[in-house]
């Protein structure tokens, strides 16, 4: 099957550098597009000269407002054009492991939508969260799964492979998420159109270079989005 990792970079040409050669590195037959978010450093340079060197990787320029959600959408949509059978989300930063994708490839085999889990059976798999994050990041889990009722450990997290015939069936224009939301809108979208949803553990890791774009009030925000989307369903 013909896999593609889509990385949303908003200002990560230091992370991005190195990210994209360890992915490649794995020689699992990846392709990898690296969509710019509108950076104002000097991430669309590097993602070009990366494109330059690989021939596995491709770039994708936002010119409109920064929104990760929006970013993955476009993303998803090119590989849908470009007849991708498997699609990656991984985030720009360092903080999702590439050693975890050949245990992707393999859970695949067995489902429509595989989570990389940082929660997974109970086990809290994080480096360097503060005691304030933890607890964040889990009441948030906790609450998703309570409003949407996917059966899911990990509802936030944005390290996960689609089967194409999951985006084919979602209606990608009907996704209204931008933010901390994006990733359990999707989830809950799959899981309401009966695709078959695993979870895989990973580890995940504080950002390489930069700082966190999280906030309470991101997280704030995104989980009153999850009542607009099941008044919307």
């Amino acid at each position: 099957m013909k896999p593609l990792i889509v990385i949303p970079a908003f200002n990560e040409e230091e992370n991005i550098k190195e990210l994209v050669p360890e992915i490649l590195n794995l020689r699992k037959g990846f392709d990898i597009l690296i969509v710019n978010d509108n950076s104002t450093d000097k991430t669309g340079e590097v993602a070009e000269q990366l494109a330059r060197k690989y021939s596995e990787v491709f770039v994708l320029h936002r010119k409109s407002q920064p929104s990760l959600g929006r970013a993955y959408l476009d993303g998803f949509k090119w590989a849908l054009e470009k007849d991708y059978d498997l699609i990656f989300e991984m985030d720009g930063d360092g903080s999702h492991s590439p050693r975890f994708l050949p245990k992707f490839l393999e859970k695949i085999k067995d489902y429509d939508l595989v989570i990389g889990s940082r929660y997974y059976q109970g086990r809290l798999s994080v480096i360097n969260w503060d005691i304030k994050r933890v607890f964040l990041s889990l009441a948030a889990n906790l609450y998703a799964r309570i409003i949407t009722g996917v059966p899911v450990s990990d509802a936030t997290t944005g390290f996960k492979c689609f089967k194409r015939q999951v985006l084919e069936k979602i209606d990608l224009d009907k996704i209204f998420s931008e933010g901390y939301s994006f990733q359990i809108e999707m989830n809950w979208r799959a899981h309401q159109a009966g695709f078959k949803i695993g979870e895989i553990p990973i580890i995940f890791y504080e950002r390489r270079h930069g700082q966190s774009k999280l906030s309470t009030n991101i997280i704030r925000e995104g989980l009153w989005i999850l009542w607009k989307m099941r008044l919307k369903k």
